[in-house]
């Protein structure tokens, strides 16, 4: 089975900075043949005010042509107390009528994929004390299943007894709890996004995937973080009847526009592959595919299209 990971792609019809990027993303998707795209959320650029944003993107998604399945983001349906865009019961009805639901599992294979809704962590509310129990419950009854989690910000940046990184992971309350649940279910690997970084690294015996956005790059940060500035997708492939996927891997996509707000050049093309699991054989890709570069000249701005302000 192949699954395709994508994550923030920021789309809009009225807010169109970055929809050139997405041909070049669906037609590498149907040249992959997956049987799942999952999408780990800023499907939208203001789908947490906009409706017309989830309607848009939603089209988008199911006019791949293969099933999909996506988490939100925080552009998709608010943060937890937000000042402005809290997330709430409508926020959370207008996803859940475009794209189904903000949580949800499925049992691939030997596998259990477990879909979280990451901006109810520590929102207080009655859905993340609904979400906490669900995951209990999928946990406690895996079956012997290797878990997967997908949700869209990251746990961490470094390590998970890290403090409060504000707006750029989990928090800690939530995510102590989350990474002690890892520890005792032996989680395989935790899949996200919102960073606009691709990195791969294993802690404590789960692999964490950290998929690249295909909207636009980001530059400097604060606080520093590890990762990788490119533009791309993840894509997994695993044989029935066998016990490890064969390996994740980070595709450029090639003369796909990007934006920086960074005050340097950064470029991104570089392509690789390696393992889900540490015990896994892999290799590396050949060569390079198109370069991806977004220069101080351009502020901002992807060819044919306007300026963009905001956050990832």
């Amino acid at each position: 089975m192949r699954i395709i990971q994508i994550s923030d792609t920021h789309l809009s019809p009225g807010k169109a900075q970055f929809t050139d990027n997405w041909p070049p993303l669906a037609r590498w998707i149907a040249e992959q043949h997956p049987d799942l795209v999952i999408h780990t959320g800023d499907v939208t650029v203001d789908g947490a005010e906009v409706e017309a944003d989830l309607d848009y993107a939603g089209r988008l998604m199911h006019e791949l042509g293969v099933r999909f399945r996506a988490i939100p983001g925080n552009h998709d349906v608010g943060d937890a107390g937000h000042r402005f865009q809290p997330v709430n019961d409508e926020r959370l009805r207008r996803w859940r009528a475009h794209f189904g639901p903000d949580r949800w599992v499925e049992d691939v294979e030997n596998y259990r994929l477990i879909a979280l809704d990451a901006l109810l962590l520590g929102s207080g509310g009655g859905e993340g004390a609904m979400q906490a129990d669900w995951l209990d419950t999928l946990m406690n009854d895996a079956g012997g299943r290797r878990i997967v989690w997908f949700l869209h910000r990251p746990l961490f940046l470094h390590r998970p007894d890290e403090g409060d990184t504000g707006y750029w992971s989990v928090k800690p309350q939530p995510r102590s709890r989350l990474i002690e649940l890892a520890r005792r279910h032996s989680v395989a690997l935790v899949a996200s996004g919102h960073l606009h970084k691709a990195n791969d690294f294993l802690h404590d015996g789960t692999r964490y995937i950290w998929a690249p956005a295909s909207s636009f790059l980001v530059g400097e940060m604060a606080p520093p973080m590890p990762g990788e500035n490119r533009l791309g997708a993840v894509s997994t492939t695993s044989t029935a009847g066998r016990s490890k996927p064969r390996s994740w891997r980070f595709p450029v996509l090639h003369r796909i526009g990007s934006t920086t707000w960074s005050r340097r050049s950064i470029h991104a093309a570089r392509t690789g592959e390696s393992p889900l699991l540490g015990d896994c054989t892999t290799g590396r890709a050949r060569g390079a595919l198109g370069g991806l570069r977004a220069d101080a000249g351009d502020r901002n701005r992807l060819p044919g299209s306007g300026s963009c302000r905001g956050a990832p």
